[in-house]
């Protein structure tokens, strides 16, 4: 993304950390960590190879260790500070969290439902968090990163966090578009 500062261009990269050991086991991530895969971690690296004539600034990562991983992959061809920032963690799922997506589905199919294709009518389940909490937590990390400006900048997030900075760029309503539209 590009972003007109007065003078100034700002670059944005964004970036999903690699792929997990639960997301090949089709197990609900969020809070909860899952270490890359091998897979995860080569895709990084290669992703740092083809970032390594960029001069970046700074990288904010989301403080999860996917995340944390995928960002020291990265940065290992680049070499930036790395700044870990708690709003850039994934949505938080609560009880769902390690729990196979078919059993989510079969045991909550109306809020799975919801989640996927009506996330404005999506309800946390204990412990979890909705995605008006996600949005507001979000916005402020990305309002923070903006203010404190740079050349180019690279972020490290989740998938659903990537939606929520979508959505806000492009400013979007959360009812017009669902998880399944990434």
């Amino acid at each position: 993304m590009l972003k007109n500062i007065g003078e100034v261009h700002m670059k944005i990269y964004i970036t999903r950390h690699g792929e997990t050991q639960w997301n090949n086991e089709g197990l609900m991530q969020g809070w909860k960590n899952s270490n890359l895969t091998d897979k995860g971690i080569e895709n990084a690296k290669r992703l740092g190879e083809r970032l390594k004539d960029i001069k970046f600034d700074v990288i904010y990562s989301s403080p999860l260790g996917r995340a944390i991983d995928t960002a020291k992959y990265i940065n290992e061809k680049i070499n930036a500070k790395v700044v870990l920032v708690e709003s850039l963690k994934e949505m938080g799922f609560g009880i769902w969290e390690g729990m196979e997506l078919n059993k989510i589905k079969e045991l909550y199919f109306e809020q799975y439902t919801n989640f996927w294709e009506r996330p404005h009518l999506y309800k946390p389940q204990e412990d979890g968090e909705s995605f008006q909490e996600l949005l507001v937590r979000v916005r402020n990390a990305w309002d923070e990163i903006i203010k404190a400006g740079g050349d180019n900048i690279l972020i490290v997030t989740h998938a659903v966090v990537l939606k929520a900075i979508y959505m806000i760029i492009k400013n979007y309503q959360l009812r017009t578009f669902g998880i399944r539209h990434l």
